[in-house]
């Protein structure tokens, strides 16, 4: 693992004074070489490229053809809330049609025509990711072999809805160089009990000896290797087929519990659960399991494809254990059997995002004290942390300060500054964004978007040693400024995207680091010369501007030559 943060108690302000590990546990995470990084190098034998990669950047100057990576080390933490690198994302939610598709049964073109509006959200609202459910009951929004199309396309489970949606999704983000990351449930097979109600060639109906009912829906029993193993298959045809930037797991594992129920797998436990001195260890190491497990299998099929989750925003309390958050609210440690905790530590994740979807002073689950906790955490392990954001709960009137969103975004800031680094920040759900309940979205916008972002670089994973590109012109057009760019990567190594900044007026250099000065990214199209036009210059100004170039997992070239419009 990388080095944890390390803080004296004493400089630690009042909200940040979490618990950490023993010193024995640390000093096991800190020895050699992670298993994240491991995994990485070993699936893509590139251990020695990996170690070689150039992280300083490099004058414009350099040699015409030279890589000049600058984003493949986590930039240092900043309280500035001008944030050139981070995160920000909206989760757009499929299953009962929260968000998109808006209904079941819309035909095809009006499907897409929705999901471009919500393109268009994320771009208007300065976001560079979303994070949407394509796999929400064991169903699937791509033409899967193991599971049936999902009936939240079309309103009839198994139908073909006359496209292919996950495609279309992932082709049309990229055009706007937003991150996709597929959002996957992995146990829920029904949002109701009645296995007769599936279609006949579902999994659940073909092997009824997975799936146990519980609150009204239906679950594949974590505890059964097959069921697992089917899971797994299913999503990785999505990984393996299809160009997704991330998979995604929400807080759902085990089911919440419900009052006067009784997970029914004493069957299940009895028959797998040696080793094991309860049925909640037990349940506890089946999630354990398929977590690594996924982990490992999709850096096997695609090195690059990050994976996270999603959890309920309370591991433990403090009072049930000392290495809690000093909070009291449910805990997914014993509700949902998710030791989230220890995922983050064993670096089975790229980044985790809990779901601290609580004010700040709220007894019972102050955002102010798990924002630290989850941070000191996740350094621990390098680990990368987005923060979830209730923005339903100002719709709903639960957050009654239409500021407090904007001061979340405050708080992580400070925690960045003092404890450990917070990369980003997830927006629950899409249809809220551009409703902005109470203004609380613009001022969020105004407050810590002002300017665009790029997504944080991840330096586990493997780097492509994209190369300066050439700035070969800025010519003024009618409509803007017409950028052109040369690619002089070989063909292995072209550039993924570009990032274009700009100050106005003849300047010698431009500050690449100053988030004011980044005017917009813009995805390759593979060959060796790439346009964009700038449509928000003002007419009749002069400007100056340079290109730099990105990886697919944003590791930053230095910035070309300076040009200035013509």
């Amino acid at each position: 693992m990388r080095q944890p943060a390390r803080h004296e108690a004493t400089h630690l302000p009042a909200y940040a004074r979490t618990r950490s590990l023993p010193p024995a546990k640390a000093a096991g995470l800190m020895s050699g070489m992670g298993r994240r990084e491991f995994l990485t190098m070993a699936a893509t034998g590139t251990a020695a490229a990996a170690i070689s990669v150039t992280i300083a950047a490099l004058d414009p100057a350099t040699a015409l053809g030279a890589p000049a990576m600058t984003g493949n080390a986590t930039p240092p933490p900043s309280s500035d809330p001008r944030m050139k690198r981070e995160l920000r994302a909206m989760w757009i939610a499929s299953v009962v049609n929260i968000d998109w598709p808006s209904a079941s049964g819309l035909d095809a073109a009006s499907q897409q025509a929705e999901f471009l509006h919500w393109l268009d959200v994320a771009q208007e609202n300065r976001l560079n990711a979303v994070f949407v459910q394509v796999r929400p009951t064991a169903d699937a929004f791509w033409e899967s072999p193991y599971e049936p199309w999902s009936q939240y396309l079309t309103g009839t489970q198994g139908q073909d809805p006359g496209y292919d949606p996950l495609g279309f999704m992932v082709a049309e983000a990229h055009k706007r160089n937003i991150e996709l990351h597929a959002w996957f449930n992995p146990y829920r097979v029904s949002m109701q009990a009645d296995l007769a109600q599936l279609v006949a060639d579902h999994p659940a109906r073909q092997h009824p000896d997975w799936v146990w009912p519980y609150g009204g829906r239906l679950y594949f029993d974590p505890g059964i290797p097959e069921a697992q193993e089917h899971i797994q298959r299913a999503i990785l045809h999505a990984v393996e087929n299809y160009d997704i930037d991330g998979v995604h797991f929400d807080d759902y594992f085990y089911p919440y519990p419900v009052a006067g129920q009784v997970l029914p797998d004493a069957g299940t436990y009895e028959q797998y659960g040696a080793g094991f001195d309860t049925i909640e260890d037990w349940r506890r190491g089946n999630v354990d399991r398929f977590v690594e497990t996924m982990s490992g299998r999709i850096k096997e099929a695609k090195p690059w494809v990050k994976f996270g989750i999603s959890p309920f925003g309370i591991w433990r309390n403090s009072t049930t254990d000392p290495l809690g958050s000093d909070t009291g609210g449910s805990e997914s440690y014993d509700d949902q059997f998710a030791d989230t905790r220890k995922w983050v530590l064993e670096g089975w994740l790229d980044y985790i995002n809990p779901q601290v979807y609580w004010q700040i002073g709220l007894a019972i689950a102050d955002y102010a004290a798990l924002v630290p906790w989850w941070a000191e955490i996740a350094a621990q392990s390098g680990t990368q942390l987005y923060i979830g954001e209730a923005l339903y709960k100002v719709t709903s009137g639960v957050f009654t300060d239409p500021a407090e969103l904007s001061n979340h975004l405050d708080l992580c800031r400070e925690v960045s500054h003092d404890v450990g680094p917070i990369h980003g920040n997830v927006y629950y759900s899409a249809k809220h964004v551009p409703a902005d309940p109470q203004g609380a979205m613009s001022q969020v916008i105004e407050d810590h978007y002002q300017n665009l972002a790029l997504v944080p670089p991840m330096p586990h994973l493997p780097a492509v040693p994209v190369v300066t590109p050439v700035l070969t012109k800025a010519r003024r057009v009618s409509d803007g400024v017409q950028i052109h760019v040369a690619d002089m990567g070989a063909r292995a190594s072209r550039a993924t995207s570009f990032a274009v900044y700009r100050v106005p007026g003849y300047a010698r250099t431009v500050d690449t680091d100053d988030p004011a000065n980044l005017v917009g990214t813009f995805r390759s199209t593979g060959g060796r010369i790439q346009s964009w036009l700038d449509a928000s210059a003002v007419p009749n100004l002069h400007y100056t501007y340079v290109v730099t170039a990105l990886d697919r997992v944003w590791n930053e070239t230095g910035p070309s030559r300076p040009r200035v419009t013509e």
